[in-house]
Formats: structure tokens, C-alpha cells, sequence
């Protein structure tokens, strides 16, 4: 462990992060924090994404019709939805009892971002939002009826989106959410992708016609990168993901969605049925969306908790510090690598931390080894093949430790962000890893922080 600056090294929690062990810090929720005032990002979030759905559903035929899994909560959405199921998790929850030894109160549900249409991933809620925003503004300048989804199917519309270029950095998933869509529309498009993205991803953007722009550093480099190209050229929109409250906006619709979706399950959220959320967190933007949402949609009925890997617990450490995005994880010792390549990043966002901080109620970090382990946990359990990143929330109930969690009527959903578009040999190898570890996913222990 690297030596901590003076005014870190007497926090236990910081001094955990930075040996690279599991921890999780659980924030007192007695004074529920004010909402920030965002006006009504998510409303306009939620109309642009209802105003898109029958280009959608003409566009990508996979969401033509509403899946059965979603009909009763959404009886009057025709089609163009892009929406993930909410599934219980009997069995995932009874073999994570007997590995962990103790029986978790409450409910264990998953939410099937895993399998969101078109890009599968969490990404697709944020990335499209902001590519739509920006078509939208596009058509307006140049005199389209740009609230008509017909526009977008035009020549005319894609003579002039041609013209114009959208620019992202990216571990991979909000690339692929971003290129795909963009290109969809006739945009051109680059992605700035780090060290960390896996080789599929770049293929299928390359593909889809995407430029893809690979960059030896980290995601903070792939950035900056693509900041910098975007700054010097005429007609580029770029997606900000430390600072972009386009991409937020996009996020925070799950609340809604996942509000109608409970009602549809029969299931309570209420104080006396309080609704706890496991979120795997990167840069921080889909959590933070997502949390802001649940806020406004349950208030004080729902805690969500914040996960990343023990060597890169960018917002955990930018929270508990008060840094921010002004620190890093290399900056107390840690690597910031990961097998979980969509949390691989070592500093977090610039806008969730200050902006969403006081609304999460609590952090964790753990191994790699309990994330790829989860993998194999959900393949046997509840047939679902998922990558590294989506499963860093799932042991988290089991390692808070606090009553609240044991709540017989208390509600436990992990959030899966990604695994749809994993081609079938890598999704393999995930859940070949995943089993053999499957008995070491309860150790070692977390160190555990409430205050």
C-alpha cells in the first residue's frame, strides 16, 4: 500500500480502499438529502424517448412488439420500447444464502439491463438519449418538424446528419450504444476507446462504419482524446461522460419505468417495504442517473448502494475523500485495472459526485474474483450469462451486515448492465471462469464502515 497524503491516512475507509480490500462504507440515512435541482430532465427524458418509439420499433425490428416480459407493466406502449425485464431471483438468492451462511431477508430481484435492446447494456438508456437530443436539435436548425419521428427516416435527414460528426470516449458499452445509433441515423461517428475495451467491441463498431480510435492509456485518456478532436473540428457533438446531463436524463427514466414495473409485480415499495438498489459504477453517470430517478420516483423508500472493483473505486474514493474527480485510485496505490472493463476507470465523473453524493446511501468495493465469480453464480442458478461488470453488485446484500438489509419485508434489486451482445465464445469463457469460483465468492469478508 502506497503512503497516503496526511489528511487521508487516519481514514479507515480510505486505508481499506487502498490495500485493495473489500470494503463498504454504509451512510447514515437519517437526514434524507434534497434533491438537486434539475427541473425536469427526466420528464423530458422519458417524452423524447416515447416520441422515438415508432422510429424504433420501424428501425430495429427487435422492438417492434413489447416482449411478454414487459406487456402487463406497459400494456399501452405498442412497441419501440427500449426496456429491460425485472425478473425475481429465488434461486440465485437461496445459493448465495448457503455460500454466505446467512439468509438474506427480503426479496433478491435483478433488473435485465443485461438485455436491453439494440446495444445491451445499461449505456443504451444514457447514450441513445443524448444521440436523440442531438438529432433532435440538428433537425431544428435546419427547419425539419424535428418532434415527427418520420424526420429521421428521411434522405433529407440523413444528408445532413452526414454532415455532422458525434464524438465519445469509452471503455466500450457507451461506445457501442453511441456508434450504433448514431450511425443508424446517418451521423458520422468515433469512439475514443481505452486500453481496457475488449476487441469485439471495437469490431462490431468498426461494423456498424463507427471510426474507432485506440488509445494505449486509460478511459481518462480516451477522453481527453476525444474531447480534444471533437473541440477542433466543425459540426462534432461530444458525449461528455464525466460532465454530460444529456446522458443523465437518459439514465433516470428507469426510475419510471422500473415504478410500473414493480406495481405490475404486485410488490410494495413503501417505508415499511423499503427497496434497496446494488448499482455497478464506473465514470458514475448511469448510476448517478439512475439513482437521481429512484430518488425522485421512491424517495426516502429506496437506498441505492454504489459498487466498483477493490482497484478502482473511482467514486467511492472521489465521495469519501471530498475530492472528487481532483483524485484518483493511482493516487492511494491502486492499479485501476480490472476484468470488469466497463468500471475500469480511476477517476470519477466531475458532475455525479458533487451533484448525486449526499442522495447514495452507501459504497462498495470489491475483488475481481468475486465479480467473475458472480458470473457463474447466475449462469447456474438463474440461466442468465451476464459480463464481469454486471455482477459487482450482486453479493452486496450479504456483505452490508446492517439489520435494514435483513428486512423480511425489505426489497433487494441488483442492477445487470451488460452481457446481450458478448459474442458466445468470450460469454463462455466468462461463465467457464465464473463457476470455478464460485465457492470462493463469499471471502474474504468485507470491512464494514456505518456512519
Amino acid at each position: 500500500m502506497t503512503d497516503l497524503p496526511d489528511e487521508l491516512s487516519t481514514d479507515e475507509i480510505i486505508r481499506s480502499l487502498a490495500s485493495g480490500a473489500p470494503t463498504t462504507w454504509l451512510r447514515s440515512t437519517g437526514t434524507e438529502a434534497a434533491l438537486p435541482d434539475l427541473g425536469d430532465v427526466m420528464d423530458s427524458a422519458a417524452a423524447r424517448f416515447d416520441r422515438f418509439a415508432p422510429w424504433f420499433a420501424e428501425t430495429f425490428p427487435e422492438t417492434a412488439t413489447v416482449p411478454a416480459e414487459l406487456a402487463s407493466a406497459f400494456p399501452d406502449v405498442n412497441g419501440g420500447m427500449i426496456e429491460s425485464a425485472l425478473v425475481p431471483a429465488p434461486a440465485a438468492q437461496h445459493r448465495l444464502d448457503g455460500l454466505f451462511g446467512s439468509e438474506l431477508g427480503g426479496r433478491l430481484w435483478l433488473k435485465r439491463d443485461d438485455s436491453l435492446p439494440v446495444s445491451g447494456s445499461i449505456k443504451a438508456r444514457g447514450g441513445f438519449h443524448e444521440v436523440l437530443e442531438f438529432a433532435e436539435a440538428v433537425a431544428a436548425e435546419h427547419g425539419l418538424d424535428a418532434l415527427d419521428p418520420a424526420t429521421y427516416s428521411t434522405l433529407e435527414f440523413r444528408e445532413i446528419a452526414a454532415n455532422h460528426r458525434i464524438v465519445v470516449g469509452s471503455t466500450g458499452n457507451l461506445g457501442l450504444s453511441i456508434g450504433i445509433l448514431s450511425a443508424r441515423l446517418g451521423f458520422a461517428a468515433s469512439v475514443h476507446m481505452s486500453a481496457d475495451a475488449r476487441e469485439w467491441k471495437k469490431t462490431k463498431l468498426r461494423d456498424h462504419g463507427v471510426d474507432v480510435i485506440e488509445h494505449a492509456g486509460d478511459f481518462v485518456e480516451a477522453v481527453e482524446a476525444g474531447r480534444a478532436s471533437a473541440e477542433a473540428a466543425e459540426n462534432t457533438h461530444f458525449v461528455d461522460d464525466e460532465d454530460s446531463k444529456s446522458l443523465f436524463a437518459g439514465y433516470s427514466v428507469a426510475a419510471l419505468r422500473l415504478e410500473r414495473q414493480f406495481a405490475a409485480a404486485g410488490v410494495t415499495i413503501d417505508e415499511q417495504n423499503p427497496l434497496t438498489v446494488y448499482l455497478p459504477c464506473g465514470i458514475g453517470g448511469g448510476p448517478g442517473g439512475v439513482t437521481f430517478g429512484l430518488k425522485r420516483v421512491f424517495g426516502t423508500a429506496v437506498r441505492c448502494v454504489f459498487v466498483e472493483p477493490s482497484q478502482a473505486p473511482a467514486m467511492f474514493l472521489g465521495v469519501r475523500s471530498d475530492r472528487h474527480s481532483g483524485i484518483s485510485v493511482q493516487d492511494i496505490g491502486l492499479s485501476g485495472a480490472t476484468a470488469a472493463d466497463g468500471l475500469a476507470v480511476a477517476r470519477p465523473s466531475r458532475f455525479i459526485g458533487p451533484m448525486i453524493g449526499p442522495l447514495i446511501s452507501g459504497f462498495a468495493a470489491v475483488p475481481d474474483e468475486v465479480i467473475r465469480a458472480g458470473v457463474g453464480v447466475l449462469h447456474e442458478t438463474e440461466g442468465i450469462d451476464v459480463e464481469p461488470s454486471a455482477t459487482a453488485g450482486l453479493t452486496i446484500p450479504w456483505r452490508m451486515g446492517d439489520a435494514a438489509a435483513r428486512s423480511a419485508t425489505g426489497v433487494h434489486l441488483v442492477w445487470l448492465t451488460g452481457g446481450a451482445m458478448v459474442p458466445g465464445d468470450e460469454r463462455a469463457a466468462y461463465v467457464d471462469e465464473g463457476l470455478g469460483l464460485v465457492e470462493r465468492i463469499s471471502s474474504p469478508a468485507s470491512a464494514i464502515v456505518v456512519d
